[in-house]
């Protein structure tokens, strides 16, 4: 542990630092806690927000057939020389796919 000033963060806004230097000990150590507790809860307000926006239902494109999920995405292979559409997705660590049909469809 260091025996000096500590130096204000430049993320510090430089009014919150002036207050802070007027503080005792006891109030900085419950403005850390607090501090720490409104960091992880909007933290977390941030993720739930995420996993909602990856819930919103996608359009669904019209050739996807019914038990591909709406997040597949299409792939291209080339299997002996030809070119095939795979629908692709993960489920867990797997990867799923199924046949869309040839890239080119006169093949």
């Amino acid at each position: 542990m260091s025996y000096s000033e500590p130096a204000t963060p430049p993320e510090v806004p430089r009014e919150v630092a002036s207050s802070l230097e007027e503080c005792n000990a006891e109030t900085l150590r419950s403005i850390a806690k607090y501090a720490d507790a409104l960091a992880e809860y909007r933290e977390r307000e941030a993720r739930l927000n995420e996993a909602d926006d990856e819930d919103d239902p996608q359009e669904r494109p019209e050739d996807l057939p019914e038990d591909v999920p709406t997040k597949a995405t299409l792939t291209e292979k080339e299997i002996n020389g030809n070119r095939y559409y795979y629908w692709q997705w993960r489920e867990g660590d797997k990867i799923k796919s199924q046949y869309k049909g040839p890239v080119n469809p006169s093949e």
